[in-house]
Order: C-alpha cells, then sequence, then structure tokens
C-alpha cells in the first residue's frame, strides 16, 4: 500500500514546473527524489542496491562511453555516444590519475563482450572503485535500445548514510511523466525496505536549483 498521496505529488509537481518556469536557466533542470531513512543501521542491516527502470527516461544528457570493438565503436557514434578502443585504453597505461579522469567524465560505461574481459587487465579497479564497471553489450542487442535503457534506469543503493538521492525526472516533461516517474521511483523503493514505509524518514522532491517540496 502506497503511503504517496497523489494529490500531495501533483501539487509539488506544479510548484516546482512553475518554479523552474520563473527563472530561465541556459540547462534542463533535473528533478530529483530525496529521501531520508529511519530505523536503518547500515552498519548492521542489509545494505540494499536495486536498479528499476522509468517509464520516462529522465536524464537524456546521461554522458555514456563505449568502449568497444570495431563495429561497437561505428555503432557508438551513429548513436551519438563517446566510444574507445582497446588501443585507446592500452594509452591510458594503467594511470590512476587517468583512469579516475575517465571514470569522472562519464556516468555510465558501456562495453562489447570482447573488451569486457580484457578491462581488468588493461585498467585495473578504477572503474569498478567509482561503482562505474561497464554493463555488457552484445551485438545480438541495438546498441540505441541498450542506451536508451541505461537513460532510464534509476538507481537506488544505500551507503553510510541514511539519505539517498536519484534523478528522477526533468523539468521538460510534462507533470503526468513526471508523476508516473516519481511513483514508481517511490514504491520501488519502499519494496527495497525491510520494514517497507515504516524505514521512510522523510520525502522530497526538488529541482537543480529549485526549492524542495515535502511529499511525505
Amino acid at each position: 500500500m502506497s503511503k504517496l498521496n497523489s494529490d500531495t505529488l501533483r501539487e509539488g509537481l506544479t510548484l516546482l514546473l512553475a518554479k523552474s518556469k520563473e527563472k530561465n536557466r541556459k540547462f534542463t533542470e533535473t528533478v530529483e527524489l530525496q529521501i531520508g531513512l529511519k530505523q536503518y543501521d547500515p552498519q548492521k542491516d542489509k545494505r540494499f542496491n536495486g536498479t528499476v527502470k522509468l517509464p520516462t527516461i529522465p536524464r537524456p544528457k546521461l554522458k555514456i562511453c563505449m568502449l568497444g570493438d570495431a563495429k561497437h565503436c561505428e555503432e557508438a557514434q551513429g548513436v551519438g555516444i563517446d566510444h574507445m578502443d582497446v588501443e585507446a585504453l592500452k594509452k591510458l597505461n594503467k594511470n590512476k590519475k587517468l583512469i579516475k579522469k575517465l571514470a569522472k567524465k562519464y556516468q555510465q560505461f558501456l562495453a562489447s563482450e570482447s573488451v569486457i574481459k580484457q578491462i581488468p587487465r588493461l585498467l585495473g579497479p578504477g572503474l569498478n572503485k567509482a561503482g562505474k564497471f561497464p554493463t555488457l553489450c552484445q551485438h545480438t542487442e541495438s546498441l540505441e535500445g541498450k542506451v536508451n535503457d541505461i537513460k532510464s534506469q534509476v538507481k537506488f543503493q544505500l551507503k553510510k548514510v541514511l539519505c539517498l538521492a536519484v534523478a528522477v525526472g526533468n523539468v521538460e516533461m510534462t507533470e503526468r511523466e513526471l508523476f508516473v516517474n516519481v511513483q514508481m521511483s517511490v514504491n520501488f523503493l519502499v519494496s527495497l525496505l525491510k520494514k517497507n514505509w515504516q524505514n521512510v524518514k522523510t520525502l522530497y522532491l526538488k529541482t537543480t536549483m529549485g526549492p524542495p517540496f515535502r511529499l511525505y
């Protein structure tokens, strides 16, 4: 049973979108869901980690890089995402600073099957440490479909603190699209929690530059 009040959510979205239109920003603001948890001990309780695919892409400008073989690099160019082949990865020479810079530059990585096996050897544990180990991409899959899948995904991962923030949309989406995305994200997060709604202390919605709005 969802305790998220639909009217409160609608009111919040209307307010956030109206506030966002007041000032003309040079970029598209992201709509973020901020969650505060309670009765949870990150030291003792199992830290959850889950991914949900939302119906409308929350971050269309997500930076993705394809670590690919020749065919995938060519496809990546067609889809409009950056790509690197094995030679380019070898040039990083396992330099920790360069690998850290690479991990910082992109939010997600994809890799061809032939390349993903070589990543520990070519790059060491750098991408893994940054929590950005590449997602496998097969030649039988559509690269564009895979990229859109990744852009639609929202990851909920509990680390050492009891607050989380995830991007659930952007201000160019319609209120209806945002409504469905937020509802799906909240319900999915609650399903990951040990005591479901009893572990939720607060829920806020916020645009990048706007004021927060309390949902719960």
